[in-house]
């Protein structure tokens, strides 16, 4: 969920949808048409995102810093410059940036406001939101307004993914995608892929998920366990996928699975199996494999799934509200 945790003021209940059916399931299968629309706003977009060479941060809270850690993977491997991913309250304000951009669903959350507002002045501040009646529209020097894919849910999905459609859609039109990924035209094919395909027992009757991701991809297993985590309470966990083997291993059994986002490292498919559990893993390389992003559509369908499997509402999970608002902030 973007700019949302456990908040100390407010919770939502939790319960059955009485329709059998969610917001968050409809918000998902929306993906695909939502991506390509992002790629068709980016020429008026352009004023809020980093110029090639610009040494850039990217903040965000909760699902958008997960977002800001892929696309600054993304943005530095294909040459358009340095660029470091922080949770807004982590951001060194010592450090010397050309710009700061932010990922901010609600345009509210604290942390990204307060930083926005002590960066004022003194660098190039961007955003990304959803909501253009929110106080980032004057907190940043420029913004980008993604407003057709915002969510009633309080899950976030497809404006987290809306947000990376549009960053990877701006290195495409500079040609600094990186090498391997691939464009957003084909993963927006696969996204359309990965809404209709099925789950799989394997999947949906797992005791335990472990995501796993390389370079880029890394992100985008952490958002992975944090759906898994917000809609379903379920026991997620996410590591690089290099790291696997220095005692996240130990987790994975029968009944359990690895989730590998991308390329797989040699000899990890033996691994997982060695210790009896299921690997899940879309490689790359191969024509019917799914672009990680596509591939992430797939572990939000899960959450949903495991939620409605629990008798919980996965529009509003329990704990949680749409975005973070400190009473004692300056912001």
């Amino acid at each position: 969920m973007s700019d949302t945790s456990s908040s100390p003021t407010s919770s939502s209940p939790t319960g059955s949808s009485p329709t059998g059916s969610s917001l968050t399931s409809a918000e998902i299968a929306s993906q695909p048409a939502v991506w390509r629309r992002a790629a068709e706003t980016l020429p008026r977009q352009a004023a809020a995102l980093p110029r090639r060479g610009e040494r850039v941060a990217v903040v965000g809270c909760g699902t958008s810093w997960f977002m800001a850690q892929s696309y600054a993977v993304l943005r530095e491997t294909g040459g358009h410059g340095e660029t470091d991913a922080y949770a807004a309250s982590e951001f060194p304000l010592g450090r010397r940036y050309d710009r700061v951009l932010a990922i901010t669903r609600s345009g509210t959350t604290t942390e990204v406001l307060d930083l926005l507002h002590r960066m004022k002045g003194t660098v190039a501040t961007g955003a990304v939101t959803a909501d253009p009646a929110t106080p980032v529209m004057r907190a940043a020097d420029a913004v980008a307004v993604l407003d057709f894919a915002d969510e009633e849910s309080v899950v976030q999905t497809r404006f987290a993914t809306a947000n990376l459609a549009l960053l990877r859609a701006h290195l495409e039109s500079e040609g600094a995608l990186p090498a391997g990924v691939r464009p957003l035209d084909a993963a927006i094919r696969d996204a359309e892929r990965a809404v209709a395909q099925p789950l799989g027992t394997a999947l949906t009757g797992a005791e335990q998920v472990t995501f796993l991701g390389t370079g880029w991809t890394c992100g985008l297993a952490l958002e992975a366990a944090l759906k898994m985590r917000e809609a379903a309470g379920a026991w997620t966990e996410a590591y690089p996928a290099m790291e696997y083997r220095h005692g996240p291993i130990s987790i994975t059994g029968p009944g359990r699975v690895a989730w590998a986002f991308g390329e797989l490292p040699e000899g990890l498919a033996g691994d997982v199996a060695r210790v009896g559990g299921a690997l899940v893993a879309e490689s790359t390389g191969t024509p019917a494999s799914l672009d990680p992003l596509a591939d992430l559509v797939r572990a939000q369908r899960l959450a949903v799934a495991l939620a409605e499997a629990r008798g919980y509402d996965p529009d509003r999970p329990r704990n949680l509200t749409r975005s973070v608002v400190l009473r004692d902030s300056r912001a």
